[in-house]
């Protein structure tokens, strides 16, 4: 496996140690983890910091010339807010972990230039699967449901 997608699943799980849902995501440039972060919705009765949010917000403020060479790797697939960010910077590769138990905006991200992989990796849908058959009303609630 991708060693930053494991750092990805290290964030999920740290998260999910922090009693939040198992969500990670790290912003790699030029061969190097820039940004990290994982759902802390929960944690911190945040409206927004999902994985990815969170991952890009830990990266600090960046010039659209560095966003224009990452790639972001999340277990699990972007929902619309954090797929909106990802185009609004121009982060032009998304590697998703999963996308079984919820398929976020990857059409969308395609349709904006967006190079989408998708690596239907076993860990990341077995936590997510436990997670949410587990905590359904803080799943739902994460997804705006």
């Amino acid at each position: 496996m991708d060693i930053f997608m494991q750092e990805a699943i290290r964030e999920a799980e740290k998260g999910l140690a922090e009693g939040g849902i198992p969500i990670g995501s790290v912003l790699v440039y030029d061969g190097k983890v820039i940004g990290r972060g994982h759902n802390r919705r929960i944690q911190n009765e945040s409206v927004i910091l999902h994985g990815e949010m969170d991952a890009l917000e830990n990266a600090g403020r960046l010039s659209a010339s560095v966003y224009q060479q990452c790639t972001l790797y999340t277990t699990l697939s972007p929902c619309p807010m954090c797929s909106g960010a990802i185009a609004l910077y121009g982060i032009p590769h998304v590697i998703v972990g999963e996308n079984e138990n919820f398929t976020g905006e990857e059409e969308l991200l395609r349709s904006r230039g967006v190079t989408v992989d998708v690596l239907n990796d076993e860990h990341c849908t077995h936590m997510m699967q436990k997670f949410i058959a587990e905590n359904s009303i803080l799943w739902n609630e994460d997804i705006g449901e």
